[in-house]
């Protein structure tokens, strides 16, 4: 048997959007890529697909309930022996308890727009061209 360390398998991490807008994450200073804006996410377990791991991770990092999102579609940034995968998710309701953990100094909603202005994670920044022009298709 192969022994398949959970890095091997990629990662995932969930963007949730609502009236226009995206909920991004501010990264804490200590973490890697720290003090930049994305998207709560991480490693996948071996047991778990894409969604799932997003789904878990963000509810870690920002304490989102999974009932209260709807998947919209997604986005995977491959580069062969490594994946991440961009669940993109539509918020169902106003607010949620945002719930700060160790990661995550602050949560925030952009306007679509505003988005490239701010100081990205490198790796969120390379996938947002194709998911904001997939998300500005659907805000219509």
């Amino acid at each position: 048997s192969s022994d398949v360390c959970s890095s091997d398998l990629g990662a995932a991490g969930l963007l949730l959007f609502r009236s226009g807008k995206v909920l991004l994450q501010h990264r804490a200073p200590w973490v890697h890529n720290g003090d930049t804006w994305g998207i709560p996410g991480g490693a996948r377990d071996s047991h778990e697909s894409a969604l799932e791991a997003a789904l878990r991770e963000s509810n870690e990092e920002i304490g989102i309930d999974s009932e209260l999102v709807t998947v919209r579609f997604s986005h995977l940034d491959d580069h062969g022996d490594w994946s991440y995968e961009t669940i993109v998710a539509g918020l169902e309701v106003e607010t949620f308890a945002f719930e700060n953990n160790h990661e995550t100094i602050d949560l925030k909603w952009f306007l679509i727009d505003e988005v490239k202005a701010v100081n990205l994670h490198p790796s969120f920044a390379r996938s947002w061209p194709v998911i904001s022009a997939q998300l500005l298709d659907i805000a219509g």
